[in-house]
């Protein structure tokens, strides 16, 4: 077995293998800097943002959201879908210069506003 006589330490199995890549935009870079600066880091220099970046993301403690029950997710979603036919609907009739509302519309809006207050009032009381 040769023994390492000088050089570079050998990481093991701390060597970072895995590569993400970010993308800022010109304000989120300049926040990205200002935070660089507050801890006396300079930008500029190779080998600062990385590892700073780093410690950041992974020392910071983890804060678990509250997750919507797979039932309610499911009726949002519903009611998201209903909400992009009645923009379909009304997108047509404008293109179709169709001024005067149409009766069916009208009362599938009032059923759409109906079965929103009751989810909402559902809501309410689960919660």
């Amino acid at each position: 077995m040769a023994t390492n006589k000088g050089g570079r330490k050998r990481l093991g199995d701390r060597k970072r293998k895995h590569t993400i890549t970010l993308r800022f935009n010109t304000s989120e870079l300049q926040k990205v800097k200002i935070l660089l600066e507050s801890y006396n880091l300079d930008f500029g220099k190779r080998g600062t943002v990385g590892p700073f970046l780093r410690r950041l993301i992974l020392n910071r403690e983890m804060v678990k959201e509250k997750r919507i029950p797979d039932g309610i997710s499911n009726l949002s979603y519903q009611l998201n879908k209903i909400g992009t036919n009645i923009n379909q609907l009304v997108k047509l009739a404008n293109y179709k210069n169709m001024r005067s509302p149409n009766s069916n519309l009208e009362r599938e809006v009032g059923k759409a506003n109906e079965l929103m207050n009751e989810l909402v009032g559902t809501l309410k009381t689960k919660s």
